[in-house]
C-alpha cells in the first residue's frame, strides 16, 4: 500500500539527503514537493499543513543547519514527524479480563469477519488465550457461515447462531456460552451496513449495553482513503472506539487513511491486515512504518517474522548441516517454504534498509518471488536422491526434470549450478564464522 507514497517521499529528499548544507530555500523546495507527494496520496489536508509546518519548524533551526550531516538529519525530523502522525508508539490490545470481549464494527465488506478469526489467531499464538467468536451479524447469513467455516479450520468455538436469532438474544446467550467454553477472548463479529445510519447506529448501542465490551475496534478499509477517517469519525462519536484495524493496506492504496486516521480522530490503529490468511494479521508499529516510507527498513517485524517460522532448534540444524556441506536442495526447498510463509523474497526485501528501490529494479528485471516459483518447480520434480546430491543429474535426469516443471533444461543446468556455488559460499563463511566469529543462535 506505501510503495507509492515511500517512492514519491523518498524523490522528494534525496536532493537534500546527501548534502552538507541545507538553506531555508532547499528546505521549502523539498517541502513543498513533500507536501504534494502526501495530497497525492490522500492524507488529510491539515494533517499534511500541522506535519509540514513542523517539520519545517525543526529544520531551521540552529541544531539541523549547524549539524555535521544536515541532509541525514533533515531526513531524522521527517522520520520522527511521520511517527508522531502515525500514533507515537504501539497501543496494545486489553486482553486483562476473562473473558476479555472485543466488538468488531465497520462498514459492510471492510473484512470484519475475516479480521475476527484473525484476532483469535493472535490471541492464541502471541498470549497462550483461548478465544472464541461470536456471529452477530444476523442480517447476512453468508456472514455467519464464514465464521463458522474460519471456526472450524482453525480450531475457535464458535457460538451457534441461527438465521432469524436477534442480537440481543445472541449477545445475552452468549455470555453462558463464554463461561461453558472456558474463554478467555470473546470476538464478537457485528453486523454492518453499507454507510452509517441510526438504525446500525442504534442496534450497536443496544448490544453495548448488554455486554460491555473491553475492546471496540472499528475494520476500516484502506482503500477508501480520507473517507475511512470519516467512517471512524461516525463510530467513535456513538460508539467510543478504542482502537482500528486497518485492513487491505497489500490492495492498491495510497496510504492517506493510516496517514490520516490517528491524527485526525485520536483513535489508535492496532492492527494492520497485510492478506486474506488467517495469519495475515501484524501489530501496528508507528515507528516501524515510518522507517518502511523512507526505506529505513524495518528489521524488528523481519527477525518476529523468522522466529514465528523457525524455531531454534531448526537454525541449529541448518547451520550444522552448512558446516558439514551437507545442505541439499531439499534443506532449499524448505528454506523457500519458510519465506512463502514470511511473505515472499520480496515482502523480506522491503523490510532491510535501503532495499526497497532496488528491489524496484531487480523486479523490472526478473521479479524475485517469480524466479522461486520456478525453482521450486524445479526441486520438486526431482526425487529424493536427486534432491540429496545433484551430481546424479545426467543428461536424461534434466531432460525429465525440466518436462515434469514446465521449464527448459537450460533452467535446471542453471539451478544447479547455483546452487553448487551458493553451498560452496555458505560453507566458507560457516567455516569463518567458526573460527572467528560467534554464530547469532
Amino acid at each position: 500500500m506505501f510503495d507509492s507514497l515511500s517512492e514519491k517521499v523518498l524523490g522528494s529528499i534525496k536532493k537534500i539527503r546527501g548534502q552538507s548544507k541545507i538553506t531555508e530555500s532547499n528546505v521549502e523546495d523539498t517541502l513543498k514537493e513533500i507536501r504534494f507527494s502526501l495530497l497525492e496520496a490522500d492524507v488529510n489536508f491539515k494533517v499534511v499543513k500541522s506535519f509540514i509546518d513542523r517539520v519545517k519548524q525543526k529544520a531551521l533551526g540552529q541544531e539541523v543547519l549547524q549539524a555535521l550531516n544536515p541532509g541525514q538529519q533533515f531526513v531524522k525530523i521527517v522520520h520522527d514527524e511521520l511517527k508522531t502522525i502515525l500514533g507515537g508508539e504501539a497501543v496494545d490490545l486489553n486482553l486483562r479480563e476473562k473473558p476479555s470481549v472485543i466488538f468488531l464494527v465497520g462498514l459492510q465488506g471492510a473484512g470484519k469477519t475475516t479480521s475476527a478469526a484473525k484476532l483469535a489467531l493472535f490471541a492464541r499464538q502471541k498470549f497462550g488465550k483461548k478465544a472464541g467468536l461470536v456471529p452477530a451479524d444476523v442480517y447476512r447469513p453468508a456472514a455467519i457461515d464464514q465464521l463458522a467455516t474460519l471456526g472450524r479450520q482453525n480450531n475457535f468455538p464458535v457460538y451457534p447462531t441461527q438465521v432469524g436469532d436477534k442480537p440481543e438474544q445472541i449477545l445475552e446467550a452468549a455470555k453462558r456460552w463464554a463461561r461453558e467454553e472456558m474463554l478467555d477472548v470473546v470476538i464478537v463479529d457485528t453486523a454492518g451496513r453499507l454507510q452509517i445510519d441510526e438504525e446500525l447506529m442504534s442496534e450497536l448501542s443496544r448490544i453495548k449495553n448488554i455486554w460491555n465490551p473491553h475492546e471496540i475496534l472499528l475494520v476500516a478499509d484502506a482503500m477508501l482513503g480520507q473517507q475511512s477517517v470519516a467512517v471512524a469519525e461516525g463510530f467513535h462519536q456513538r460508539l467510543a472506539l478504542t482502537g482500528l484495524i486497518l485492513t487491505k493496506i497489500d490492495g492498491d492504496a495510497r496510504g492517506g487513511a493510516a496517514l490520516s486516521i490517528r491524527e485526525v480522530t485520536g483513535i489508535p490503529i492496532k492492527f494492520l491486515g497485510v492478506s486474506e490468511k488467517v495469519a495475515g494479521l501484524e501489530v501496528f508499529h508507528p515507528d516501524r512504518l515510518a522507517s518502511r516510507i523512507l526505506d529505513m527498513g524495518d528489521v524488528l517485524t523481519l527477525v518476529e517474522r523468522a522466529q514465528e517460522m523457525m524455531d531454534e532448534t531448526t537454525a541449529k540444524e541448518s547451520a550444522k548441516k552448512l558446516m558439514k556441506k551437507g545442505f541439499t536442495l531439499e534443506d532449499f526447498l524448505s528454506q523457500i517454504q519458510m519465506m512463502k510463509k514470511m511473505g515472499g523474497i520480496e515482502s523480506i526485501m522491503k523490510l532491510l534498509p535501503g532495499m526497497g528501490q532496488l528491489q524496484k529494479q531487480m523486479s523490472a528485471m526478473a521479479p524475485p518471488d517469480k524466479e522461486l516459483k520456478k525453482i521450486e518447480a524445479i526441486i520438486r520434480s526431482m526425487t529424493f536422491l536427486e534432491r540429496k546430491d545433484p551430481r546424479i543429474l545426467n543428461a536424461s535426469r534434466r531432460e525429465r526434470i525440466a518436462k515434469g516443471s514446465g521449464t527448459q533444461v537450460q533452467d535446471v543446468n542453471k539451478l544447479v549450478r547455483q546452487f553448487e556455488e551458493a553451498q560452496k559460499m555458505m560453507s566458507g563463511m560457516m567455516k569463518m564464522a567458526k573460527g572467528g566469529f560467534k554464530l547469532p543462535f
